[in-house]
């Protein structure tokens, strides 16, 4: 069956706040979306698929331009199929390096937190403190710790 959706429906099933959608549409992300008679927003089920989209591109760090320009192509039709590919293509590519930096970033939060986990960890961090005074101290700069 059919069915539309009202925008206030849309930001509860995405969880966005309305002026996010609204924001959306005026920087022509959705030119895929109607209005009814009444000038109000008419989401259909194939409309919220695109939203997904926009979601997914937009929560893994695609800029708007490059979402509008995606959506741009779509909206071209299947001649456009190469140029969207390799967008996406780009943009997996970058997705990808983030995921890495943040691996990375990962692996240092969990070498802290197993050593405050250690049962030396009071002597680790005396003696992380004490290498920082003497450094501190042999370039004659200010003790952090005093």
């Amino acid at each position: 069956m059919n069915k539309t959706y009202s925008i206030k429906e849309v930001a509860e099933k995405f969880a966005l706040p309305i002026s996010t959608i609204r924001y959306y549409d005026k920087k022509g992300l959705l030119p895929f979306v109607s209005k009814n008679k009444a000038g109000y927003r008419v989401f259909s089920d194939s409309d919220l698929q695109f939203i997904q989209t926009i979601c997914c591109l937009k929560d893994t760090g695609m800029s708007i331009k490059k979402i509008q320009k995606y959506i741009e192509l779509c909206m071209q039709g299947s001649t456009t199929i190469d140029d969207r590919k390799t967008l996406l293509l780009q943009h997996r590519q970058n997705v990808i390096q983030k995921q890495k930096a943040i691996e990375k970033s990962l692996k240092e939060i969990d070498q802290k937190i197993n050593r405050y986990a250690s049962p030396i960890s009071r002597d680790l961090i005396a003696a992380q403190i004490t290498y920082v005074q003497n450094e501190k101290a042999s370039l004659n700069l200010k003790d952090p710790f005093s």
